[in-house]
């Protein structure tokens, strides 16, 4: 299954993901799921501005986690 959504998290809001306060990430997709994502499958994206831009989450038959990449 693919999911598309967008995001945004400024730098300092990931700090709190990234120190483990926070582990997950809630995203709303286009379909209007819900969805909560490990916020570590975010750290290669990560910038000086944060994360932000459009993304695919590819999960398998059991909805589970296949890949996430930078779509724009």
């Amino acid at each position: 299954m693919e999911y598309f959504f967008s995001v945004y998290i400024a730098y300092s809001e990931y700090q709190h993901y990234y120190s483990g306060a926070a582990a997950n990430v809630v995203v709303m997709t286009d379909q209007g799921l819900r969805l909560q994502i490990p916020a570590s499958r975010f750290r290669p994206f990560l910038s000086q501005l944060g994360i932000r831009g459009r993304f695919k989450l590819t999960t398998d038959t059991h909805h589970r986690f296949q890949s996430l990449m930078r779509v724009a």
